[in-house]
């Protein structure tokens, strides 16, 4: 398969079209609220009933989703629907355009409608996308406990208080 370039306003432009309800979180929220931290992917919670997963379903066939693994560069090709989607909390995914993780339940929050509440909506290339507030990122960060997180918290603390 040729190199692939992150692309992330398409993956949202897609996930738009099939009109999938989800919360931008992770990396690239915490770039759109200052950080110049550098992510190269993009990590969203959906809502997790089953009529918005099929869509989501649908959405990660157009955008050729498979699973990302370290054995597999291209990722491995798996099948999936509504049901399949919300049997695991957590789906690490390559795209045809870039890096896709889903998160149910991200650590430190209770999932889609728990993000959803003080999340704001932006415009980015003409999409509307919800975003996680800025506080919820922290939270989650400081639950997941990862070095990277760890590392960025310092930043995102501090753009918090400059808010």
């Amino acid at each position: 398969m040729a190199e692939r370039r992150f692309r992330p306003v398409e993956i949202l432009r897609v996930l738009d079209r099939h009109q999938v309800r989800y919360v931008l979180i992770g990396g690239m929220a915490a770039t759109i609220y200052g950080s110049n931290l550098v992510t190269t992917d993009i990590d969203i919670t959906p809502a997790n009933d089953l009529d918005n997963l099929g869509r989501l379903s649908t959405a990660l066939d157009e955008l050729g989703a498979r699973i990302r693994t370290d054995a597999e560069a291209d990722g491995l090709r798996f099948d999936h629907d509504a049901t399949s989607l919300a049997a695991n909390a957590t789906w690490n995914l390559v795209t045809d355009v870039g890096d896709l993780d889903l998160a149910l339940a991200p650590s430190g929050t209770q999932g889609y409608a728990d993000l959803r509440r003080d999340a704001v909506t932006i415009e980015i290339d003409g999409v509307p996308v919800s975003v996680a507030a800025l506080a919820d990122v922290i939270r989650s960060k400081e639950a997941a406990g990862r070095p990277k997180d760890q590392l960025a918290l310092p930043i995102l603390r501090r753009l918090l208080d400059q808010s």
